[in-house]
């Protein structure tokens, strides 16, 4: 049941339908927010809108494929006829691209890399793009905000871990990802517009079903992700990408947060 909030008011747009942008959109509903799921799969997207209003809150969705500059800018236009305005963004839609041809370096294919640097980095832009677009056009509060927005990044992007995570298109479209974050909160800074990301380490979603299922690599993210002791739950992650998206992140801008149970601090 949604309830006032800090996000009370304001229209949040989530890519992405399961795992931690539905764990996120949840959360945002239940602090009042008026949330918009944008997904590829519209039954999931369809699915995660109408469980938040079942639950008493509020939510619209729409489907697209984000690496798509047409489709992000048709679903920017049921936002605006949904909501009129975007006061916040978390883009979680992407792909790990290991069935496309992800890989070493030496191994991957030209397939893998366009693959996952379309669906990871090019989808980023676009809908970074049009949030920028939307939250500039927009009249700022009386603080001078306009919006946030918080990308998705991976602790592979810095701290790689080849044993298990050999896949450097990924990796590569986590760096850009962290690159353009800083880049756009430099430039927007001074319209009032916050853009973070968070790196998160490896989360129990459908996206990592394969790593999940694989013995070796439960038994060395165990010690990896000590504060955890294996895969990291997706609700541990929406209470940091919520700070980042509210008022209580209103100082906070170009930073990429790491969301790792220990990761980056781990010796394996």
């Amino acid at each position: 049941m949604s309830r006032p909030g800090r996000f009370t008011g304001r229209a949040i747009m989530v890519t992405g339908s399961t795992g931690m942008a539905a764990s996120a959109a949840r959360a945002l509903a239940d602090e009042g927010a008026h949330v918009f799921v944008v997904s590829r799969t519209a039954e999931h997207a369809a699915s995660l809108a109408g469980e938040i209003r079942t639950a008493g809150g509020r939510a619209d969705h729409a489907v697209a494929e984000l690496g798509s500059e047409g489709a992000v800018d048709a679903a920017f236009d049921s936002l605006r006829s949904a909501a009129n305005r975007l006061d916040g963004l978390f883009h979680v839609a992407g792909i790990s691209g290991r069935r496309f041809g992800d890989g070493l370096v030496h191994e991957a294919t030209l397939a893998g890399w366009e693959s996952v640097m379309a669906a990871n980095a090019t989808s980023t832009f676009l809908v970074c793009r049009a949030a920028v677009r939307q939250m500039l056009a927009q009249e700022p509060d009386g603080f001078g905000r306009r919006g946030a927005i918080v990308t998705m990044s991976s602790v592979l992007a810095r701290r790689p871990a080849p044993r298990h995570f050999g896949t450097h298109a990924y990796a590569a479209s986590k760096g850009a990802i962290e690159a353009l974050t800083r880049a756009m909160a430099a430039a927007y800074a001074p319209h009032g517009i916050r853009v973070n990301a968070v790196a998160p380490s490896l989360v129990a979603t459908p996206m990592s079903e394969r790593a999940q299922s694989d013995p070796a690599v439960l038994h060395d993210v165990a010690s990896k992700q000590p504060l955890a002791g294996g895969p990291i739950e997706a609700d541990a992650v929406s209470p940091t990408v919520l700070h980042l998206l509210s008022d209580d992140a209103a100082m906070v801008t170009g930073q990429v947060v790491d969301v790792d149970a220990g990761w980056g601090l781990s010796e394996r």
